[in-house]
């Protein structure tokens, strides 16, 4: 009997779970007094910019800082690009990486604008199987109030998040998702699926 091959996108998901198994091994040295504090400074951090009050084109740019120095770049672009990146080079994965990293960076960056005149509190923290799970709220200036939730792990080395929920909205996995869009659009040209990235900006 002849077995079916994978679609594109089944291919995608059933990377993206592979990847998720590799976030599956435990931070041993990661404790929630750490997580949590790593948050607290990333909080403190994305208020130092919106105090400052800047322009919006030099707040994006400090925003996309931040995300370099706290996030874990290169392993959510991996999960991103999925299985289109196993042919792909190394110095391919390496441009689409800068180039995911600042695209994401603008993309919720402008989001943090939201939060002029308003707060972040750090409500609570669970044990998960990568490190800590971090549950914010941000009190927003004439809105309701939104959650925000950070994943820690120090899997990479160094204390970073790795993925992040605005709204319950799972930035890795619509992420992965919109890349397979751009790819799919591009005929899986990594390349210029890369170039587009620096476009969106």
């Amino acid at each position: 009997m002849m077995i079916p091959m994978p679609s594109k996108i089944d291919r995608r998901l059933f990377v993206g779970g592979v990847v998720s198994l590799a976030f599956a091994r435990p931070a041993a040295a990661l404790t929630q007094g750490d997580a949590t504090a790593f948050i607290k400074r990333l909080i403190a951090d994305i208020y130092k910019v919106i105090d400052a009050g800047g322009s919006e084109p030099a707040m994006i740019r400090q925003f996309e800082a931040l995300f370099g120095r706290y996030a874990d770049v290169e392993i959510m672009a991996q999960y991103a690009l999925g299985v289109d990146g196993r042919s792909a080079s190394a110095a391919q994965k390496s441009a689409f990486s800068a180039a995911f990293g600042s695209y994401i960076a603008q993309k919720y960056g402008k989001r943090f604008r939201q939060f002029i005149g308003g707060r972040i509190e750090v409500e609570g923290a669970r044990k998960i199987k990568p490190g800590f799970e971090i549950k914010t709220t941000a009190y927003l200036k004439g809105e309701n109030p939104i959650e925000v939730i950070f994943l820690v792990s120090d899997k990479s080395g160094e204390l970073q998040f790795f993925n992040m929920f605005l709204e319950g909205v799972n930035l890795l996995l619509t992420e992965r998702s919109e890349i397979g869009s751009m790819l799919d659009r591009r005929g899986g040209d990594l390349t210029e699926t890369t170039q587009d990235l620096k476009n969106a900006g």
